[in-house]
């Protein structure tokens, strides 16, 4: 067994923003790079146990990334992820959000799965490490973020 890739990061705001920012605002913070064109025209999450996590680019092909196997709002969900992977070597990624109870909230995430990938194994697990570092600070500013009068984040 591969050793579980475990993030924590402590955010700003209540638990029930960071969900709704991480499920519903999905495409405002998730960065164009993190995509398999790197254009993406949107990417989308759908809010469901069973939903797509898929990007659509500009000539509206659409790509799978994974998929929603476990919903708990605001407590967290849990996804299959294999962008720019076959389905059948899809990793399991579970985000919690616990309340720290000063208006802040702990994001635990656990990323699992790796020994599907065979002897690529390490090195998706190590290059996922790399990707958590760059996308994180984007989720965590998209958190923190004024929100306008519509409740977007400005």
């Amino acid at each position: 067994m591969i050793e579980p890739l475990r993030v924590d990061i402590d955010i700003d705001c209540p638990a029930e923003h960071a969900f709704a920012t991480w499920t519903e605002r999905f495409g405002d913070w998730w960065p164009r790079g993190h995509s398999v064109p790197g254009d993406p025209a949107v990417v989308v999450l759908e809010p469901r146990r069973g939903g797509r996590i898929f990007e659509r680019t500009p000539d509206g092909q659409e790509i799978d990334w994974g998929e929603i196997v476990q919903w708990d709002p605001p407590r967290g969900f849990a996804y299959r992820w294999h962008l720019r992977r076959d389905r059948a070597d899809a990793t399991d990624v579970e985000v919690r959000f616990v309340p720290a109870g000063d208006g802040t909230t702990r994001m635990e995430i656990t990323h699992t799965g790796w020994e599907r990938l065979g002897s690529d194994a390490e090195t998706w697990r190590d290059a996922n490490r790399g990707g958590w570092s760059g996308l994180l600070p984007v989720f965590v500013a998209a958190c923190t973020a004024p929100l306008t009068s519509t409740g977007e984040a400005s």
